[in-house]
């Protein structure tokens, strides 16, 4: 073989490796292998759509893969939908009793016609250290420099009233249906931040010191009543909620920034999910 063949097979072989495209199995191994913490095999981090042996046109992140969500991811051509929440409105994506369903047959057939593959990523991303569903939530807050110390889930903020906290929350984070609990006159300064689901009693227990409560959701019957009875009992607190959606989207915008940083042969955007309620 000349040195002219020789150079020649070798370019192609280097063309070769560079067009073969990346699989959604691929993605998945190099978030594993990113995540800097062990990958459990027990949760609801699965595939919930589609094969891992599908070539990925691009990668969408988002809250929760809603028929416009997975329209939109269609129409950029990005296939490849990682989720935080659910697709198929149960916790562990049970389909069975859906089969005569025609809101569920109507999102089967986009993501088939689409060839979507849906892969949700929540235990793992809510498990890093600082959990970056926080840090997406303090980011678009803007609260980042009012850090208390390490602990991503502490602000001391420069004093003001309950309502002017809430107003400042519903404004930065555009939120349609705010609930808030408390005197709306009260000042404080150290609030805490509980995107997602959980309560007051847990903040409690783990930052006993915080007084606002800004979080995602929270029932009725367990953290509002709790929250009720804390400012009944004298106590100088308050609890500002956004919504779980509303709390968690940044910390998947932030999962998009992320993947970028190790994924660059396909686009990768996030694609927020948007709030659904309206208020009259």
């Amino acid at each position: 073989m000349t040195r002219r063949e020789f150079g020649a097979v070798a370019a192609a072989g280097v063309w070769a490796n560079q067009a073969q495209p990346i699989t959604v199995k691929d993605v998945m191994e190099r978030v594993q292998q990113n995540l800097g913490i062990p990958w459990g095999g027990n949760g609801q981090d699965t595939i919930k759509a589609g094969t891992p042996e599908t070539p990925v046109t691009g990668i969408a992140t988002t809250y929760m893969p809603t028929l416009d969500v997975l329209q939109r991811a269609a129409a950029a051509r990005k296939n490849l939908i990682i989720t935080h929440e659910p697709t198929f409105y149960n916790y562990s994506d049970q389909t069975a009793h859906l089969s005569e369903d025609a809101v569920y047959l109507r999102k089967k057939d986009v993501i088939e016609k689409n060839r979507l593959v849906i892969w949700r990523f929540h235990d793992h991303w809510h498990a890093r250290k600082p959990d970056a569903m926080i840090i997406g939530l303090a980011k678009a807050l803007g609260w980042e420099n009012y850090k208390s110390s390490d602990d991503w889930r502490m602000y001391t903020m420069p004093e003001t009233t309950l309502a002017a906290l809430a107003a400042e929350v519903e404004r930065k984070m555009q939120v349609k249906a705010l609930r808030v609990i408390g005197d709306p006159k009260a000042r404080f300064r150290k609030v805490v931040l509980y995107p997602g689901l959980s309560a007051p009693t847990i903040a409690a227990k783990m930052e006993p010191d915080f007084e606002v409560y800004v979080g995602g959701e929270s029932t009725e019957n367990d953290g509002g009543a709790y929250a009720r009875d804390m400012v009944t009992a004298g106590l100088k607190k308050g609890m500002i909620l956004m919504g779980h959606q509303v709390s968690e989207e940044p910390g998947m915008k932030e999962c998009a920034e992320w993947l970028k940083t190790f994924i660059r042969e396909v686009p990768v955007a996030w694609i927020p999910a948007g709030e659904g309620w309206w208020r009259p």
